[in-house]
């Protein structure tokens, strides 16, 4: 299917809302029967009809429609989070007693539930070093049901080879599960490598625009009602109608988003890369990444995530740096029109900062829609603090 047929007209029965060109907001809790009858199939099948809106609800619907078709899938779940995707996704495929292979370093919600949830359900994880398929074959024990991989990851954009890991999973009877976050459908699409199911953050930039939070899983349609039927509706994580209705909206610019930060980011890593003052640059798609041609393997793009480290000798030095700028804004998440910057020292005690460790050096920039001159001036006064 076209990208634009997909974005603009897929799932757009517009006869049926008065030919409106934008979709309506359905918000509504539930749905009217005009027959027992009726009622009692939609309570037999609830992922075939709208009954309540926990589960199915039209707006939703449509843009279910579209990121299933981007992502190469059957069918799609929108959460009201990232971190909701994930947990449903991970619980739908293990029960006691079963063992999990993931990544070292995930998100930091997955890794909560990795290390301090499932654990008290008899769930365990081992984490391994991605780069290298051979270590989730070492790792897989009798009762592995899942891998859980993120390709690449939000800070040194470590890849996994996802076709590779695919069939190692699949000769093991083994669900693989990959975040798709940093690159969108448009860039990556895990389905289309072998992976089960593909999820992401759609917060970042199937949004857009920073103004929701969603996460959305994307597989065949057998595991995707099967998720639907039991932890979607039991948790009642589903998106509303309303933020469905903002990532429509966000959805009709996504390429064009897409291509502007891809062409800033290319000339923001280049600035970065001849700065004096940065002695690191991480961006999967820079010649010098050390997974460079595994990324242009299973990568379209890389859009807007970069990560750099700094020549900096205390917390205080990136500190004054980081509130040194003046356009660029200091946050969590990315992929809105906005440019971001955060310090991996924020998430670190003060007193464990150590200069020579390059990750306590290191700051992960965003760069939005902004005029990328206008973002690189605003850096360079900010290096100018950092001059003895």
């Amino acid at each position: 299917m076209d990208i634009s047929y997909i974005i603009n007209e897929l799932g757009e029965d517009r006869e049926q809302y008065f030919n409106a060109i934008a979709p309506p907001i359905m918000q509504t809790s539930n749905f009217a029967f005009k027959s027992v009858a009726a009622m009692r199939s939609a309570f037999a099948d609830e992922y075939s009809t709208y009954l309540y809106s926990r589960g199915k609800n039209p707006t939703v619907d449509i843009l279910c429609k579209k990121l299933a078709a981007l992502d190469g899938a059957d069918d799609c779940l929108v959460f009201n989070s990232g971190a909701a995707a994930i947990f449903a996704a991970v619980l739908a495929n293990v029960k006691q007693g079963d063992h999990i292979i993931s990544v070292h370093e995930p998100y930091s919600w997955a890794k909560k539930m990795f290390t301090e949830i499932l654990p008290k359900f008899g769930v365990s994880t081992t984490f391994v070093d991605g780069t290298a398929t051979k270590h989730f074959e070492q790792a897989i024990q009798p009762n592995t049901t899942v891998i859980y991989l993120e390709s690449p990851n939000s800070w040194d954009f470590v890849l996994q080879d996802l076709t590779a890991v695919a069939q190692l999973a699949k000769a093991h009877n083994i669900i693989t599960i990959c975040d798709n976050s940093y690159c969108t459908p448009l860039y990556q699409q895990p389905i289309a490598c072998g992976i089960d199911i593909a999820l992401q953050s759609a917060t970042k930039y199937i949004s857009g625009h920073s103004d929701t939070v969603a996460g959305v899983l994307s597989s065949n349609t057998h595991m995707i009602a099967r998720i639907f039927k039991s932890e979607y509706n039991n948790i009642g994580s589903g998106i509303q109608p309303f933020n469905a209705w903002l990532l429509l909206r966000g959805l009709r610019t996504l390429p064009m988003r897409l291509q502007q930060i891809s062409t800033s980011t290319k000339t923001m890593v280049a600035f970065l890369k001849n700065h004096p003052l940065v002695d690191g640059v991480y961006f999967p798609l820079d010649v010098d990444f050390n997974q460079y041609t595994l990324a242009q393997q299973q990568m379209k793009g890389a859009a807007g995530l970069i990560t750099f480290t700094i020549k900096a000798n205390s917390v205080k030095a990136i500190e004054t740096f980081c509130e040194s700028l003046q356009h660029i804004m200091m946050a969590v998440s990315w992929g809105g029109y906005e440019s971001l910057i955060i310090p991996k020292c924020a998430g670190l005690p003060v007193d464990s900062f150590d200069a020579q460790n390059p990750l306590h050096r290191s700051l992960r920039l965003y760069v939005g829609l902004e005029e990328v001159d206008y973002l690189i001036k605003d850096l360079s006064k900010a290096f100018a603090t950092l001059q003895p």
